[in-house]
Order: structure tokens, then sequence, then C-alpha cells
């Protein structure tokens, strides 16, 4: 879900009561208002999100990382200017891709419907951070104290929740994207996800 900024209207202008009115509108069919981990965590995910919270793993191949993060942060320069957090975001978008056993550029094309790789977004609905996570779910695992805009605490919990729905979908990566966004049952998100990975993330 794409963060959304918020603005002051005057509240005696109809025009403007209007355009709030049709943003909610467009925000609640198509952009991801549901989305992004809106549905409260079972007994299982719970678990494996406190696991991976706690985890400290490192990179198991160096060199395919780099070779991965030179080709990656060409592509992501226009959407972040600068060179130390586009590198933190793609270095930290690999290390958990690959801890989740997911495809890095999978986890790029999430990022790019969610947040536009903005750090800081927040959505209406309250969805934080790179991959939109929302709130609640730190007082799920017991860490309130977290902070979801952290690069590494949001891909953190991000990865771990999209592997969780890939597993409960049995790898079927369009029912498993409709769950992370809250759309289950519907295919417009999945379709946007593949879009954004076919056209400007997949490895050619």
């Amino acid at each position: 879900m794409r963060g959304i900024r918020f603005w002051n209207f005057s509240q005696g202008n109809s025009v403007n009561r209007a355009l709030i009115l049709l943003l909610v509108v467009l925000a609640a069919s198509g952009s991801g208002a549901f989305a992004a981990t809106q549905e409260r965590p079972d007994d299982a995910l719970r678990e494996v999100l406190v696991e991976a919270i706690e985890s400290s793993d490192s990179f198991t191949d160096r060199f395919e990382a780099e070779v991965w993060l030179t080709d990656m942060s060409g592509r992501l320069g226009a959407r972040v200017a600068d060179h130390q957090e586009r590198l933190l975001i793609l270095k930290t978008v690999h290390y958990e891709a690959a801890r989740a056993e997911l495809p890095p550029e999978l986890v790029l094309s999430v990022i790019d419907i969610e947040s536009n790789f903005d750090r800081f977004a927040l959505s209406y609905a309250g969805a934080r951070g790179l991959m939109q996570v929302m709130p609640f779910w730190l007082d799920e695992i017991g860490r309130p104290g977290d902070d979801l805009f952290d690069i590494h605490t949001n891909l953190r919990m991000g990865c771990t929740i999209l592997r969780h729905y890939l597993d409960r979908e049995r790898g079927d990566r369009v029912k498993a994207l409709a769950r992370y966004n809250g759309s289950v049952g519907k295919t417009w998100y999945p379709q946007r996800v593949f879009k954004a990975l076919n056209q400007r993330w997949y490895l050619r």
C-alpha cells in the first residue's frame, strides 16, 4: 500500500471534501487499503515472527550479493537518490529475502507497490514503512517498542509474513500476495506486483 501523506483541508470547502472522499474510495478499491498484513496472526505466524526478529544470521553468498547489489542499485537510483540509503535498503532486502527463502526481486516488487521505496511511508490505515506493516504486529510478538520505520525491522517482519503466507498457500504466489495485501480471493494486487517484477526487477 503506498504511503499517503496527510493534508489539512478547510472543512467548509465542498470541493476539498469531495476530493478527500475520492481519495478514500480509490485507496480502498485499488491501492492496498486493506493491505499489508492487517490480518491478525495465528499462533504459527506469531511463533515464526518471534524467531525471525531474534535471529542474527549472515549472508551466505557475499559474491552473489555484491553482483546483485550492483545491478539493482542502478535500477533503484531514480527512486532513492541517496546512495547510502539505497545500498542499505538493497542489502537488507537481499539478506532478509534470502533468510526467508524468497526471491529478492519479488520483495523489491512488493516494496515498489506498497511504499514506492519510501521508508517513512504511512498509510491512512496506519501501515508503516517499506513493506507497510501494521503496528499491531509488534504487540502480537511482544515487541511494542520496535520501530517499523527502521529498514531492518520492517523488512524482517514483512519478509517473514510473506514467507508464512506462501507456505500457507502451498507456494501459490497469487494467493499468498493477495493474503499479504488483505485482498484474499482477488487478483488485482498480485497482478500489480507481477507487473512491477516483470518491468523493473526481474533479473535479465
